[in-house]
């Protein structure tokens, strides 16, 4: 990099633009940069510079350059308005977190902001960088000090009534708490965001979020119907916007069908026009799950389970889902198999259902313990012994109703005694 500034004029914009390789024209960029001119044109040419080799240092993933420029830009920031230092210092952070396995230098570079903002007394910027930090440290699982972080956050910016910050920041909050299994606090967060987004207007992208997280919320609830129509609405937000997040919507509707044992209907909504944008290895994985769903085949299962482990067991949301649903497959059709027998082998068992006996094995003693039906398990001789369903004795019920109702009468005869006693 040469040591010589060039002139901030359009003629060196379009000079990098002009250049050979990436390289050369980032060159050239950070000598626009270099100008010590302060003048309006200067600072806006200058602007633009920044604009531009922020995005070549994207594109040739340099992180590490893109947290020094945003060091090095900081004399500059005094000689613009705090709007345009606001969007310039995003922006760098957003190209930062476009290039992968980065999270930890998104994390000290958001520090590094912040603590800056505080010095120079930025507020707007650090309550946003804050906001983008928590997300982070979510992301990274350092739920604590996200936690901690948001807590503080969340009591500023309601004193400041900044609902549109406010509607992200609880949203985040939100889905914080479902990550650490806090579920009427996720449900207060959501409904807290909800009330903020009523009062403004919120771009759809946010809307689709909140209706993400809706959705996810519900169907943690099992009422997979709502959760469905949740999800209906996100699909739709970011399918107009083209936002990756809408093939995510679409294999959690297809999830909620299969919840609901209508399995049937998830090959019709791949095939429609919208699916059919999003046909890949998430909706493979789900019409997969499906198929074996409606086949009530757990070998399939297992199967798709193994094929899409990336799709299916990664994404803790449909990973929970479905390991319910593999449980409840898994006993309805050991209930059907032992249903003829009175004594049977365990290895019968499992060749009649395509299992390793010891996965049987652990499974029906579970299910004794759950008193899902009555049975012993006979380990020496490798069998399972079922025994006949106790019948209930009505009589034992029937009499103590009788006695209680014998008493009240006692009780009521009592009352009046007293009454013509007096």
């Amino acid at each position: 990099m040469s040591s010589s500034y060039l002139p901030a004029t359009t003629d060196s914009i379009a000079w990098a633009l002009e250049a050979k390789t990436p390289s050369e024209a980032i060159s050239i960029l950070y000598r626009v940069l270099q100008n010590p001119s302060s003048a309006p044109d200067a600072v806006r040419i200058k602007e633009q510079a920044i604009t531009n080799l922020s995005d070549l240092l994207r594109q040739e993933n340099r992180a590490e350059e893109l947290k020094s420029l945003l060091a090095q830009l900081r004399p500059f920031f005094a000689l613009i308005p705090k709007a345009k230092t606001a969007k310039i210092v995003r922006g760098i952070i957003d190209d930062v977190a476009k290039i992968p396995g980065t999270s930890d230098l998104q994390i000290s570079l958001c520090k590094e902001v912040v603590q800056w903002t505080r010095a120079e007394k930025r507020t707007f910027l650090r309550q946003r960088v804050e906001a983008k930090l928590a997300g982070l440290l979510m992301e990274n699982k350092e739920y604590s000090e996200a936690l901690n972080l948001l807590s503080g956050l969340i009591k500023e910016v309601r004193r400041l009534d900044d609902k549109l910050l406010l509607v992200d920041i609880d949203l985040l909050e939100s889905k914080l708490h479902f990550s650490l299994r806090n579920l009427p606090k996720a449900k207060a967060s959501l409904t807290a965001a909800r009330t903020a987004a009523n009062a403004i207007y919120v771009p759809p992208a946010q809307q689709g979020n909140i209706d993400l997280q809706s959705g996810i919320l519900h169907a943690e609830e099992k009422d997979y119907k709502t959760a469905y129509s949740y999800f209906f609405e996100a699909f739709e937000a970011f399918n107009a916007l083209e936002d990756p997040r809408a093939v995510f919507s679409l294999k959690y509707m297809l999830l909620c069908k299969i919840m609901v044992s209508q399995a049937d209907d998830v090959a019709g909504i791949i095939s429609s026009k919208a699916g059919l944008q999003y046909v890949g290895p998430e909706l493979d994985a789900m019409k997969a799950v499906a198929d074996a769903h409606a086949k009530r085949s757990l070998k399939l299962f297992e199967i798709a389970l193994r094929d899409f482990k990336a799709q299916l067991e990664e994404d803790p949301i449909v990973h929970r889902h479905l390991s319910s649903l593999y449980d409840t497959l898994l006993e309805q059709n050991l209930c059907r198999l032992i249903e003829p027998f009175s004594r049977v082998e365990i290895a019968h068992i499992a060749e009649l259902i395509e299992l390793p006996v010891d996965h049987v094995e652990k499974k029906l003693s579970q299910m004794i313990l759950d008193k899902k039906f009555a049975g012993t398990l006979d380990q020496g001789a490798g069998c399972l012994v079922i025994f006949d369903d106790p019948k209930t004795d009505a009589i034992y019920p029937t009499t103590l109703e009788t006695i209680s109702n014998i008493g009240k009468v006692v009780d009521s005869l009592y009352v009046r005694s007293a009454k013509i006693m007096v």
